[in-house]
């Protein structure tokens, strides 16, 4: 029954972020065609605006990638340890679940390097699957292995790490330098809450634009 529900939680956690990504993008297309034209200059008026600065245009903020490392600089695991050793119990682990109100941690082995991710879906299909007590089972016996783990890397931009999580039903993205080090983990709400901020600034872009206060960001 436990399996069961854990995988049904998430089908449903992948249904709603579709659905709310879906619902976001139309909500700031709508928007931002509603304000354009509430706020654009009269036809016969002629209107010269000075000259745009030179770096951070209108045109350029609006096209800038959203990437890994901004979504990872406003997440919560940004202030915490999101490691734990593989020889630790599965009891600590859920202790820092709880302490942290997070659902994954990378594991890494005694030489501190990556080994695998331990999350909630980990816990509730595999220690059923098992049947022993957290107390008395390794991270390591029930972690997900590095060698079957999909990762990101702080270049890549948001949209890619959305799409690497939906196509294979996953909740959490590992980060990882060129070096292959872990430098960081990305949860969907994580890039849930990146793509809105970055929507709702592009907003305001276009509404300082419309009101003729300079096309260049943050604009007063």
């Amino acid at each position: 029954d436990n399996k069961k529900q854990a995988i049904m939680l998430g089908r449903a956690t992948t249904t709603v972020l579709r659905r709310s990504l879906a619902r976001s993008a139309a909500a700031t297309t709508s928007s931002v065609a509603a304000r354009s034209t509430a706020f654009a200059p009269a036809a016969t008026t002629a209107i010269t605006n000075p000259a745009l600065p030179s770096t951070r245009t209108f045109s350029s903020a609006i096209e800038e990638n959203l990437s890994a490392k901004d979504a990872w600089q406003k997440s919560c695991y940004v202030q915490i340890d999101y490691t734990i050793s593989e020889e630790a119990t599965v009891y600590d682990a859920i202790q820092r679940f709880a302490a942290y109100d997070i659902g994954c941690l990378v594991t890494v082995d005694v030489e501190g390097h990556i080994s695998g991710v331990i999350s909630e879906r980990d816990y509730v299909n595999k220690m059923a699957l098992l049947g022993r007590e957290s107390k008395e089972t390794l991270v390591k016996e029930i972690s997900t292995k590095s060698a079957n783990l999909i990762t990101a890397t702080p270049h890549d931009s948001v949209d890619e790490c959305m799409q690497k999580m939906l196509s294979k039903d996953i909740r959490h993205l590992p980060l990882l330098d060129d070096d292959g080090k872990v430098v960081g983990i990305l949860s969907t709400k994580d890039l849930v809450k990146a793509v809105v901020q970055h929507q709702e600034e592009t907003i305001k872009i276009l509404s300082d634009f419309a009101l003729g206060r300079g096309g260049h960001f943050g604009s007063e």
